[in-house]
């Protein structure tokens, strides 16, 4: 009787819970989580208490709780890379709630250290191919431009000639020039002009930089050798305003303003504007000439001929969230710039009057439509034309040394010609158009294909005002290439994942010789013009592989048959210091990459990321730049000449570090040796010589073999009030010594070398308002080191800047 009345009131005292239960209503609430610049957050987690739930965001950053009772509850977000949240909600009975978070970014957490999901930056970086993606948000308060943001990345040397705005070449392994290709929002940046460079193009500028080392994808295309450089921007429907201005040594000034705005409609209209301006006045240490004895002496001096600036605005206006078009924007690309030429290739060459000016007007037009047709099927279109003009004025019957002092030259004298190199007011238009067109199909979550075709033409007309009569300067100069790319991607599951691509290279180039006789009997000169026409077709094929052995422990492998068809500067010269060749071959390399990437988090307190790489390259017809005689005047000037084979094996590494909210710190070293792997030369008669050549594995000169990075950074919160923060930083280059030339040649004791350098940099910034209002101060090359790059040209000295920022962003919904 006892067990039947406990059996009994147990049954009734369910029956009432369930009733209860029945009589209070499910409610619901949804959510979604983004960063200050209005874009989704993936796998942020977001908890519900007391209620001790847990959900991750999805793709789209939206989330939701469902079967809640009415009451008070608290949300807290946390999303890798960006400040925690949480917010007291209050629901009642029959309502659904709609919240909204907006997370601002934390750059003291690593971005790589994957939890639940991944941002822009950790899915490129999970990618199979040798890649590292770099966050450039967090150093918009920074004067950094995009040059210097890419020397901070492990294989990467970026070596210019001066100061602002100077010749600008970037190495990645070893490999160097157009052998290493440069892309805006996966467009080639071929045609953009002397106006949109590398080192003036401002950090705010950019959302992310992904650099691809030796294996290019084939969503990218163009033929690079080496690898390629993608610079991403922030094209996602929104309303924003950034805008900085920095002061600093030598007179230098930079602005920039990057602003939108969306309407719910999904009218969008976008503008990017930046200014560069230096005098460049810092000090190098320059042979200055006694007048009486003729004599050089080394003296320490101001740069007295460098002034530089730039102007460059981006617009576009289009349509955004339409059925027809995700993104409709056409555009237009303005710029100018005027730059004094101080020295040539070495600084044996003193110039004190040359100047190069040019400016670009290029429409664009970019369109993406995701889904088109069937699902899973996307097209992405883009275009552009350049129109503008550069110009080269040499003119001076002057020779300068480094104190400013110069004397004429005799003008009657035929042997030297006026002008400091040759006389010259040379105007051209290349006259650059390129077409890309990319479909990507996902057949489903396994399988995907790509298909990328890119067209680009080059037209380049010019006249020299001094020489209008010059044959030479009348003969046309037109390249067309071509470059179709198809590609297959196996994801097998979350730990494998399998990608080969082939890639189809078409080149035409058209342009004339012409042949001088002089006749010393009649005194008269002819002329025969010799065509140089020539077609060019090369296929590739490459393939890039990814294993995680465990979650934290990644593998990677690629491999990739590149061709690199010659320039259109390497092959018709680009006026300023560099001579044509047209009889430049297309390079061919093997690349392979081998590489791991492991990361841990200890306690919640440390974090730690190390990736390492092996790189092989096996270049055969390698170009590469060669300093030579050529001036009328007896300057040297750049010629662009095929080795015949070229081999590079290296290692770079990197390790990734952060303590808790306070420190972090990045570090990265990379060695490689670079080899002439030519055994025997081909002789001017076209045989093969029959002796070894004693440049035979050879490092290749000019060209720096090991040198590493790091960057270190403090931070300290509420600092004079709350939501204040202050940064210290500390940032510290090493490159060691190399070679000028060949090593084999020359004596032991006298050979030219680059020597070992370290340069440090630091800085303080101050952000107030949880980033509106931003100070930084830096202090570059701190230690006033002498500081060398391509032929010893020296850089910059001690330099000092001042950078003032505003930021704005508001969510659009359309």
């Amino acid at each position: 009787m006892q067990i039947k009345k406990i059996f009994l009131t147990g049954t009734l005292c369910a029956l009432l819970f369930y009733v209860r239960a029945q009589s209070v209503p499910h409610i619901t609430i949804k959510g979604s989580v983004y960063n200050e610049q209005s874009e989704a957050i993936p796998g942020a987690i977001i908890r519900l208490l007391p209620a001790n739930k847990s959900v991750v965001s999805d793709v789209k950053g939206e989330f939701h709780f469902t079967g809640l009772a009415a009451g008070t509850y608290q949300l807290k977000i946390h999303a890798l890379g960006h400040v925690k949240s949480e917010r007291e909600v209050i629901i009642t009975a029959g309502k659904e709630l709609n919240v909204s978070f907006r997370l601002k970014q934390d750059v003291r957490e690593i971005d790589e250290v994957a939890i639940h999901g991944f941002s822009k930056n950790q899915k490129t970086n999970r990618q199979a191919y040798n890649v590292i993606s770099i966050d450039a948000k967090t150093l918009y308060n920074t004067t950094m431009d995009l040059g210097q943001v890419l020397n901070r990345v492990s294989g990467a040397r970026v070596r210019e000639s001066g100061g602002v705005g100077s010749d600008l070449t970037f190495s990645l392994n070893g490999f160097s020039g157009n052998q290493v290709k440069f892309f805006l929002d996966g467009m080639p940046m071929d045609n953009f002009g002397s106006s949109f460079q590398l080192n003036n193009i401002p950090v705010n500028f950019a959302d992310r930089i992904e650099v691809y080392k030796g294996v290019v994808p084939v969503w990218l295309g163009g033929d690079a050798l080496g690898g390629a450089v993608n610079i991403v921007t922030n094209t996602d429907p929104r309303t924003y305003l950034d805008a900085s201005y920095s002061y600093g040594s030598f007179n230098t000034h930079k602005s920039s303003v990057n602003a939108g705005y969306t309407a719910k409609s999904g009218f969008t209209a976008q503008i990017s504007a930046f200014q560069n301006y230096s005098d460049n006045n810092y000090w190098v240490t320059g042979d200055v000439v006694d007048r009486e004895t003729g004599l050089n002496t080394p003296t320490r001096v101001r740069r007295f001929h460098d002034q530089y600036h730039n102007e460059t605005m981006i617009a576009n206006i289009g349509l955004s969230g339409k059925k027809f078009a995700d993104q409709f924007l056409v555009g237009i690309t303005l710029g100018q710039n005027r730059a004094d030429i101080q020295t040539g290739t070495r600084m044996h060459d003193v110039f004190g009057a040359r100047w190069k000016s040019g400016n670009t007007v290029q429409p664009t037009l970019k369109y993406l439509k995701k889904n088109l047709l069937v699902k899973g099927l996307d097209l992405r279109v883009n275009g552009n034309f350049n129109f503008g003009e550069e110009r080269n004025v040499d003119t001076a019957f002057k020779t300068y040394t480094w104190d400013g002092s110069f004397v004429y030259r005799d003008p009657a004298n035929p042997d030297r010609q006026g002008g400091e190199v040759s006389l010259s007011d040379y105007r051209f238009k290349n006259n650059n158009g390129l077409a890309n067109a990319a479909l990507n199909y996902a057949l489903n979550e396994h399988h995907s294909f790509s298909l990328n075709e890119q067209f680009s033409s080059f037209n380049r007309k010019g006249v020299n005002h001094f020489d209008l009569d010059n044959l030479q300067d009348k003969q046309p100069q037109i390249t067309r290439k071509n470059i179709l790319g198809l590609g297959y991607r196996l994801n097998l599951n979350e730990k494998l994942n399998f990608t080969a691509f082939v890639k189809q290279y078409n080149q035409h180039v058209i342009s004339n010789d012409v042949l001088r006789f002089f006749d010393n009997s009649t005194k008269e000169t002819t002329y025969t013009i010799l065509s140089r026409n020539s077609d060019l077709s090369k296929l590739g094929y490459g393939f890039a592989g990814s294993y995680f052995l465990r979650d934290n422990l990644q593998l990677k492998v690629s491999f990739e048959k590149a061709y690199r068809l010659p320039g259109n500067n390497e092959l018709f010269g680009d006026v300023y210091t560099t001579v044509g060749n047209m009889d430049l071959k297309p390079e061919n390399s093997n690349n392979f990459n081998l590489g791991a990437v492991y990361t841990a988090k200890i306690n919640q307190i440390h974090f730690f990321q190390i990736q390492a790489n092996y790189i092989f390259r096996n270049a055969n017809d390698y170009i590469r730049q060669l300093a030579q005689p050529g001036g009328s005047n007896g300057r040297y000037l750049q010629k662009s000449i095929n080795e015949a084979k070229v081999t590079n094996r290296g290692i770079d590494a990197e390790l990734r570090y952060t303590y808790k909210n306070l420190f972090t710190l990045n570090t990265n070293v990379t060695y490689q040796s670079l080899r002439n792997d030519t055994e025997f030369e081909t002789l001017k008669s076209g045989e093969k010589s029959t002796v070894r050549s004693v440049l035979y594995r050879d490092r290749i000169p000019n060209t720096p073999y090991l040198f590493g990075n790091a960057n270190a950074s403090l931070y300290f919160d509420n600092v004079l009030k709350k939501g204040n923060q202050l940064t210290l930083g500390y940032n510290l280059l090493f490159v060691n010594k190399f070679y000028l030339f060949w090593p084999s040649q020359g004596d032991k004791t006298g050979k030219l070398d680059i020597p070992t350098q370290w340069a440090h940099d630091i800085s303080m910034i101050y952000a107030m308002a949880g980033g509106k209002y931003n100070v930084a101060v830096e202090c570059l090359n701190l230690t006033d080191a002498k500081l060398y790059d391509n032929f010893a040209l020296q850089k910059p000295s001690r330099a000092f800047n001042l950078k003032l920022r505003y930021y704005f962003s508001k969510k659009t919904g359309i």
